[in-house]
């Protein structure tokens, strides 16, 4: 019974994992099947007359250009038995009046761009499918993105079209030398992926590490984007929350980071760049850090840094004098709680945290006519409201209000949240063990920062260790470019 059931198959099932065949019968069963056009509303195919042979032509609606597709129709169905060529290689040398143009014969890679959204066109007698790449994506306008917004520079982001994110830094880094490769990962959604590098400056051997990483992904769907990918290409210790990677939604930051040698990695439907490998100074550099003076982009980032430490140890600090009210200076006695404490400041600092977390995640969710009133309710109820309830103390809500504003300075949310789970962790065990509770939270820290690596197992606290006194000050004061070494 097995050898009569193979040999009652079609000719298209016998050929699934191979290639496609000269007869368009067997072509378009296989391709009716595979793609379900009968179910699927926006798989269209049409059968046409080419020069006197019956063709058929697949695409997705929505991803061709109707006006270029009219035209093209209109050229084909005008062809005469005697203008159509021998073979598919002539066909497209000859007849087809279009720049992108490509033929395969491997089902698995038509089926590849047919869902991708290219126009496949089957020929009788033709053994090759003409692929014609008049595709156009959905996409938003090139805008500033809302997350990395500049004071000074260019006002264009990425968007969810890798083509498009692609064209943004070619435009930026006119070079031969500029690379730009292409992946695929996820058995299902087939997810494009770009590595963009300068093949002179990048570290080659880091290169190919990320080219095996990414060629052996066993995943169905990269379903988050970039952050699917960055799990798979980093098998990072889930108690370690400082990031591995810098990610971006400005294309002169990506290209800035792709001249100094850095690996810039782009992931269709995301509208932002995953930079590797990245140290904890490479994420606190923000854009303004180089659209300013030398003397005014040092400041911005001794100030970020200055915030940074100071969103981590003012509350705990304060916490630690709470506990310890004789280690107050006479002069600063007035910082010390004046109200009655009906709940203890440590629930109160914890509390607070979570309502902070709270009031960011509603304005996420707010429509935008109702974030106005939200605010002024938030405002009222988180305020004075809490405070004459007897809740919070007076104090408490002025130096976590200082924290909560401060934690937007950084640009990167992942290490704002590193800092929090740290300052969290040092207000327990500073309320638990003291003095002794403090500087184990601090050692903690140094710590996580110590032992965290870079996807490249370089240093993440480059060049601080290994100490490079020079590269260290250009991380930390912004030098005139004409005398920046690359």
């Amino acid at each position: 019974m097995g050898t009569e059931s193979k040999g009652t198959r079609s000719g298209a099932e016998q050929r699934k994992p191979g290639k496609m065949s000269a007869s368009l019968a067997d072509n378009m069963a296989y391709l009716n099947r595979e793609l379900a056009v009968d179910t699927s509303f926006d798989i269209v195919y049409r059968v046409i007359q080419v020069g006197g042979r019956n063709a058929c032509i697949y695409f997705i609606d929505g991803f061709c250009k109707d006006e270029l597709m009219q035209k093209m129709l209109q050229y084909f169905m005008d062809l005469k038995p005697e203008d159509l060529p021998a073979n598919a290689h002539e066909m497209s040398k000859k007849k087809i009046p279009y720049v992108e143009v490509d033929l395969k014969e491997e089902w698995d890679q038509i089926l590849y761009s047919i869902m991708s959204g290219v126009f496949a066109m089957f020929i009788e007698g033709y053994d090759q499918c003409l692929l014609i790449d008049s595709r156009t994506y959905p996409a938003r306008s090139v805008s500033e993105p809302e997350k990395d917004k500049a004071l000074r520079g260019s006002k264009d982001g990425f968007v969810e079209t890798i083509v498009f994110n692609t064209a943004l830094i070619r435009r930026r880094i006119r070079s031969s030398d500029l690379r730009m490769e292409m992946f695929q990962a996820g058995s299902s959604s087939r997810t494009d992926i770009v590595l963009c590098y300068m093949d002179s400056r990048v570290d080659h051997d880091f290169l190919q590490n990320i080219k095996d990483k990414i060629n052996s992904i066993q995943v169905d769907a990269l379903t988050m984007n970039q952050e699917s990918l960055a799990e798979c290409l980093f098998d990072r210790k889930w108690y370690n929350p400082f990031p591995k990677f810098k990610f971006t939604e400005r294309p002169d930051t990506a290209a800035a980071q792709i001249l100094e040698g850095d690996v810039v990695i782009l992931v269709d439907n995301s509208p932002s760049a995953m930079i590797t490998p990245t140290s904890i100074f490479d994420i606190v550099e923000e854009a303004d850090d180089y659209y300013f003076p030398p003397i005014t982009g040092s400041y911005l980032r001794l100030s970020r840094f200055l915030i940074s430490l100071m969103t981590y140890f003012l509350t705990p600090t304060y916490l630690l004098l709470m506990l310890n009210p004789q280690w107050i200076p006479e002069s600063f006695q007035f910082i010390a709680v004046k109200e009655t404490t009906n709940i203890p400041l440590l629930w109160q600092f914890l509390l607070l945290e979570l309502a902070i977390d709270g009031l960011r995640l509603a304005a996420v969710n707010t429509p935008n006519m109702l974030s106005t009133p939200l605010s002024v309710m938030a405002a009222l109820v988180l305020g004075e409201f809490s405070v004459n309830s007897g809740w919070f103390n007076s104090e408490v809500m002025l130096y976590m209000a200082f924290v909560a504003i401060a934690g937007y300075t950084q640009q990167n949310y992942e290490l704002s949240y590193a800092i929090k789970f740290m300052r969290i962790i040092n207000l327990i065990l500073t309320q638990l063990f003291g003095i002794y509770g403090y500087i184990a939270a601090v050692i903690l820290l140094i710590a996580a920062i110590l032992s965290n690596k870079t996807i490249s197992g370089k240093s993440y606290v480059y060049p601080l260790i290994p100490f490079q006194p020079r590269q260290l000050g250009k991380r930390l004061i912004r030098c005139r470019l004409p005398g920046s070494e690359k």
